[in-house]
């Protein structure tokens, strides 16, 4: 393959890419705004005591969704792609229906993990008694709410645009639902209950969507094909297994902070660091969408392109999120005590020296963006689970050691655990692209 053809095909991935992205871009920009508003109006309605309840729950909800879920949405991408491209419809339709059975099962199990958590340690967390059932409720809720498969049905058909349009319904939901608690009397209980709605409606939408566009395949009746599922599909077992111990190692980076701000400092302190964390995961959403937009074009290009194309494309797109995480620590480092006053009040403009070890996070956790995707493609998703585990082990250990210090040592805490994730990551995959080359040449 000459050099301009081999250009011209780099150009069109990564083309691909920046579509996808584009899309999840406009969603999540719609999302971020609508964000920043109604979590304006939840800090200052409920105060900092009440908000910072209202953080603790929704973040064991977070934690224990992801703790408990599968990324069946990767699965489905990852060994749907060739049922698409041959036009195998039944086996595809077998795929995601065992994909939308795994995610029933993980929410099952969530619950009663739920039901330790909140009754077991919710006192341990400073939580308070009266709000110890609706935490499990609500909780349980939000887990039977999260769907994946029909995310990984629609991204598998190259429909980006309607996760976009459907995932709009959740922070347009939050924001009306917010404006009108606020005009007609907040509490936690009306948040709780309006959040858990919305997530209902948006999973419902979206299983629609999926099986709009394949009504031939997603049939209830495949429900009974598991077993063909497996077969038809080698080492998905496998694969799910170590994802979903990915999936919930990153769970532990992701909440384990804000317990443990609750479990040293109390409540109020939570809900002062859970304004900054919000603000600080904005760039880590980032990372996640483009990570989305990523990954179905890296698995496709390790199988179509050559190992010098597969390498640019991947350069390009570090190149272009390092810059974006470096602007953003230095927007974060001059302005973050005035963005935080600006949002929530100067109840928590303290939280202005805990965005900087956030934000520098959420930039390292952008600048990995490509490398979950460079492992799957190539069959080495236990290197990146090995990876996190002494990741979650360096966090852990830095946010005991620093916890003296506050809420902002268990930033730098944070910090330094998700610097560890990064350099490993960056070597593994450094490795991989080597071992391409040496693969490449002896051929």
């Amino acid at each position: 393959m000459s050099a301009e053809p081999e250009s011209q095909h780099a150009q069109t991935a990564f083309r691909r890419i920046l579509k996808n992205a584009g899309w999840l871009l406009g969603g999540k920009g719609f999302g971020a705004v609508s964000s920043l508003i109604y979590l304006a109006i939840l800090s200052r309605s409920l105060g900092v005591k009440d908000f910072g309840h209202f953080s603790l729950i929704f973040g064991t909800a977070q934690g224990l969704s992801a703790l408990a879920g599968f990324q069946t949405w990767q699965i489905i991408v990852r060994y749907g792609a060739p049922h698409v491209a041959r036009k195998d419809w039944d086996a595809f339709g077998r795929l995601s229906v065992f994909g939308g059975v795994v995610d029933a099962l993980g929410a099952a199990a969530g619950c009663l993990v739920a039901y330790a958590v909140i009754f077991g340690l919710g006192y341990s967390l400073s939580l308070n008694p009266q709000y110890t059932f609706m935490a499990f409720a609500f909780i349980c809720a939000m887990l039977w709410a999260r769907v994946s498969a029909p995310y990984g049905v629609i991204r598998a058909l190259d429909r980006f645009e309607l996760t976009v349009i459907v995932g709009a319904i959740t922070p347009a939901g939050r924001l009306i639902a917010a404006i009108a608690i606020w005009l007609t009397g907040p509490s936690v209980a009306r948040f709780l209950f309006a959040w858990a709605a919305i997530e209902f409606v948006t999973a419902a939408v979206m299983w629609i969507t999926a099986w709009r566009l394949r009504p031939d395949a997603l049939r209830l009746s495949r429900v009974s094909e598991w077993r063909t599922t497996i077969r038809e599909n080698d080492g998905i077992l496998k694969f799910l297994g170590i994802t979903y111990c990915n999936t919930s190692l990153w769970a532990a980076l992701q909440q384990g902070p804000l317990l443990a701000v609750a479990y040293f400092f109390g409540t109020s302190a939570a809900g002062v660091y859970r304004i900054a964390d919000q603000l600080a995961k904005g760039l880590g959403k980032l990372a996640m969408l483009l990570s989305d937009a990523v990954y179905p074009e890296v698995n496709r290009q390790r199988h179509q392109s050559s190992a010098a194309q597969f390498r640019n494309l991947i350069f390009r797109v570090n190149v272009i999120v390092i810059v974006i995480g470096i602007f953003v620590v230095g927007l974060a480092v001059a302005l973050g005590s005035t963005i935080l006053t600006l949002i929530a009040g100067e109840a928590y403009a303290g939280g202005g020296i805990i965005l900087v070890p956030l934000v520098v996070a959420a930039s390292l956790e952008l600048a990995s963006v490509s490398y979950e995707s460079v492992l799957h493609a190539e069959g080495k998703p236990q290197w990146q689970l090995l990876v996190r585990l002494i990741a979650v082990v360096v966090m852990a250990g830095a946010v005991m050691t620093f916890a003296r210090s506050g809420t902002v040592g268990v930033g730098w805490g944070v910090a330094v655990g998700q610097l560890a994730e990064y350099v490993g990551m960056s070597f593994v995959v450094w490795v991989v692209l080597r071992r391409i080359d040496r693969k490449v040449s002896s051929a």
